[in-house]
C-alpha cells in the first residue's frame, strides 16, 4: 500500500523537474533518468495490483463455494423440518423440542449467509476500487503534452462509449447484485467498446462466471478459454484456468478436465489454484505432482 500512496507525489515530483529549466547538455540525460524511473514506479503498482487480484479472484471462489454449500444445507435442514412438524402431533413434546432445536439451527444458518452476504460485498466493493486505481494508472503521464514514457495509449473506444472504468465497474456492480443479465450486456459492452483493455479480459472471466453458474457450461468453458488466450497478462488467467477445468467435468469431459486442471498446476504450482486443482484431482483419485516449494 505504501507504493500506492507515495506514487502521486513521485510523479508529480517527475512532472515539476520535467517543466523546470536545466543546462541544455544534461537534459536529455535527466529525461531519460526521470522516464526509466517513472516506468519502473509503474511497473511495480502492476505487478502489486495483479497480487492483489489474484487473491482477491481466490477468496471470492472460495466464498462462492461457501455460500454454496451453506444454500445445500439450508435446503436440507427445511425438509428436516416439514418431516418434524408433520410428526409433531403424534410424538409429542420429545418432537416438539426437537423441532425447537432444528429451528435455532436453521436461524443460525440464516445469520451465517447474512455474513457471508456481507463479505462477498466488502470484497466486491474492494475489487472495483482495485479495477478504479488500475485503469488510472493505465492512463499515460504526459508534461505539456509530451508523454513522460513509453506508455501506450487507452484503448480507443467508439463514439459515445462510457469510459472503460465505468462500463466495467458497472458491469461488475450488477454481477455482484446478482443482476445477471445486466451484468451480461454490460460485460460484453467492454469486449466490444475495449477489446484490448484488461478489463475485457476480466468481462470474459465474469461472462464464463454467469455461464458457469446457469449450469451453460460449455459456453463458460469457451469464455474462461478467451482470458488466457486473448490476454496473457491478465491476473485471473489461473483462476480460469481453474474454472474451465471445473467447466469440462460437469460436461463430463473428464480428460479434457483432468487436463486443463494438470496445466494449471504445472504452469502456476504455487498458486492457491493449483492448490485447488490438486484438491480437485485427488479426489477423483488422479495422481497429481507434488508442490514444489
Amino acid at each position: 500500500m505504501h507504493s500506492f500512496r507515495m506514487l502521486p507525489a513521485t510523479l508529480a515530483l517527475v512532472a515539476v523537474t520535467l517543466a523546470a529549466p536545466a543546462p541544455s547538455f544534461a537534459a536529455s540525460k535527466e529525461i531519460i533518468q526521470l522516464q526509466t524511473q517513472v516506468q519502473q514506479l509503474l511497473d511495480q503498482v502492476a505487478r502489486l495490483q495483479q497480487s492483489n487480484d489474484e487473491r482477491m479472484g481466490v477468496q471470492r471462489d472460495l466464498i462462492q463455494q461457501t455460500v454454496d454449500s451453506v444454500n445445500k444445507m439450508s435446503q436440507v435442514m427445511d425438509g428436516l423440518q416439514r418431516q418434524v412438524r408433520a410428526q409433531s402431533e403424534a410424538n409429542g413434546t420429545a418432537t416438539q423440542q426437537v423441532s425447537g432445536q432444528m429451528q435455532s439451527l436453521n436461524d443460525s444458518v440464516d445469520e451465517l449467509k447474512a455474513r457471508l452476504g456481507r463479505i462477498e460485498k466488502t470484497l466486491g466493493d474492494l475489487q472495483s476500487s482495485q479495477a478504479s486505481m488500475s485503469a488510472r494508472m493505465d492512463t499515460p503521464a504526459t508534461t505539456g503534452g509530451t508523454p513522460a514514457g513509453d506508455f501506450s495509449a487507452p484503448p480507443a473506444a467508439a463514439p459515445n462509449a462510457p469510459p472503460v472504468e465505468d462500463l466495467y465497474r458497472t458491469a461488475f456492480s450488477d454481477y455482484n447484485g446478482a443482476k445477471y443479465t445486466v451484468a451480461a450486456a454490460e460485460f460484453s459492452d467492454v469486449i466490444k467498446y475495449y477489446p484490448d483493455a484488461n478489463y475485457a479480459g476480466n468481462s470474459y472471466f465474469y461472462l464464463g462466471e454467469i455461464d458457469y453458474k446457469a449450469g451453460r457450461y460449455g459456453a463458460a468453458a469457451k469464455n474462461y478459454d478467451h482470458v488466457s488466450e486473448q490476454y496473457p497478462g491478465n491476473p485471473k488467467i489461473p483462476v480460469a484456468e481453474l474454472r474451465k477445468g471445473e467447466a469440462l467435468l460437469a460436461l463430463k469431459q473428464n480428460d479434457a478436465g483432468v487436463r486443463e486442471l494438470r496445466s494449471l498446476i504445472q504452469r502456476y504450482p504455487n498458486s492457491q489454484e493449483a492448490s485447488a486443482a490438486r484438491s480437485k484431482l485427488s479426489g477423483m483419485g488422479v495422481t497429481v505432482t507434488p508442490r514444489t516449494r
